[in-house]
């Protein structure tokens, strides 16, 4: 069939137009596509980091009672507000600079002075980072939750995300950008972080536990703990479950690259955590009798703590075994650090230990094989880990007391940290002799109505 004559030259205008497109783009196009891909891959999984602060602030509220709820949200909005502005400032430049014998960064305050990174790149990258320290920050939160002063807790917040997390960082990451740490430099295997953020998080958390001493009542008159019950199992689990969902972009979001490496990550990450909560749960229906809810939770996290250094380089069989310790680990750990410690949310178990073991577990069951000099670098990043962030943390909390007196007084504890440094309560409603208010829905008077009185939520907290 012999087409017309206009549409025969439409048809040739189009193919000379789409002909060099055809030729250039296949050759062109995968670089420019995979290098957006990366961008939009890691600003993503940033953003999926970063909603994990909520997670930690539903999960520290839920664990601990509700005259402290506000409080909580207080300090994880700081955490990432003011831990952003911190590492923006400071921290980012410690961590990734150019390096000083491998042990400091000594260039990119405030962005600025970065050789050999494209500036968008930069952007970017930065985003990644400082949720990650924002989340070593927030690990802190839970273990020296309800019988800290708000301005002290500040104090250590600022320095954790400023210097303590970022020096150990350019140890172990600092090659990630624009420098290279020593214990990067042994072969130290730390994917994701759980020495770098976890186990950094709760060693600090340890020292400000140890300083501040146990809430009151927690322990009986012989030394026994005594358990005082979070206020709301329900905001805990849903805390749970955020984090989970924003560990994928903890784990498979640390490639900062849109490959096909990161279905092996999330599959590793998903497993693991599975694993950590049916270990917990087991492990207490066995020594109890029943399963208990708040293990379980906790062993959620402790899996995905486990397998958050070796995320990329475990089979999924080593990785739900890795997990399954991570769940059994939480239970004892947790129990043992009672009798030390009041951890209200048990973050030294979850992080400190269960960081500890995963950043192990990745060099005993690596793919590449066991090598016996593998777990020797391994431990000494463990070590490392230690002997930096638990006594420059115990130190800086022992100055804050000693400035601002870190521990409230025992009447202001109990009425509440949100009462005393917020002036606010999280649930007026449930106060007692709580009413609806001076005008109803309709816009009615209710002043003269009678006072309906609800039991406090805080009087079974």
């Amino acid at each position: 069939m012999k087409l017309p004559a206009s549409r025969t030259a439409l048809l040739v205008a189009l193919s000379c137009i789409l002909a060099p497109t055809a030729v250039a783009g296949p050759e062109a196009a995968p670089a420019e596509v995979q290098t957006n891909l990366n961008y939009v891959w890691t600003i993503l999984a940033a953003a999926l980091v970063f909603f994990m602060q909520a997670g930690f602030a539903l999960l520290e509220t839920g664990f601990t009672r509700a005259k402290n709820a506000v409080n909580i949200i207080m300090k994880n909005v700081m955490d990432a507000s003011a831990g952003a502005l911190v590492f923006f400032s400071v921290g980012f430049a410690i961590m990734f600079g150019p390096s000083l014998g491998g042990f400091i960064g000594t260039e990119g305050f405030f962005l600025m002075g970065i050789e050999g990174q494209s500036e968008t790149w930069t952007y970017a990258f930065f985003f990644f980072q400082a949720v990650f320290a924002a989340t070593a920050a927030t690990i802190v939160s839970g273990a020296v939750a309800e019988r800290i002063q708000f301005s002290g807790y500040l104090v250590f917040s600022i320095l954790i995300t400023g210097l303590i997390y970022p020096v150990f960082g350019a140890w172990a990451w600092g090659g990630l950008f624009n420098g290279g740490g020593w214990l990067e430099s042994l072969g130290f295997i730390d994917f994701a972080g759980s020495t770098v953020v976890h186990s950094v998080g709760g060693w600090a958390a340890l020292a400000g536990a140890l300083v501040l001493g146990p809430r009151t009542g927690k322990y009986d008159a012989d030394g026994t703990p005594r358990s005082i019950p979070g206020h709301s199992l329900p905001l805990a689990a849903l805390g749970v479950f955020i984090l989970w969902l924003g560990w994928f972009g903890f784990n498979a979001g640390s490639t900062t690259a849109g490959t096909t490496d990161i279905a092996l990550i999330a599959l590793n990450t998903f497993v693991a955590a599975g694993a950590g909560a049916a270990a917990a749960m087991a492990t207490t229906w066995i020594r109890g009798g029943t399963p208990d809810a708040t293990m379980t939770l906790n062993g959620v996290l402790g899996g995905l703590v486990g397998i958050t250094a070796g995320c990329a380089n475990l089979l999924p069989g080593a990785a739900i075994l890795t997990g399954a310790v991570a769940g059994v680990i939480v239970v004892f750990a947790t129990d043992a650090l009672e009798r030390i410690i009041d951890d209200p949310v048990g973050a030294v178990a979850v992080h400190g230990v269960c960081g500890a073991w995963g950043t192990l577990a990745a060099g005993l069951f690596a793919t590449s094989g066991f090598s016996l000099s593998q777990v020797g670098v391994q431990l000494i990043g463990i070590a490392a880990a230690f002997a930096w962030t638990f006594p420059v943390s115990y130190a800086v909390f022992s100055l804050a007391d000693a400035a601002l007196g870190l521990r409230i007084e025992d009447d202001l504890e109990d009425r509440g940290l949100d009462l005393h440094e917020h002036d606010v309560h999280a649930y007026p409603e449930f106060l007692p002799g709580a009413v609806e208010g001076p005008v109803d829905g309709n816009g009615s008077d209710t002043s003269k109505r009678p006072v309906v009185t609800v039991r406090s939520v805080e009087s079974t907290a």
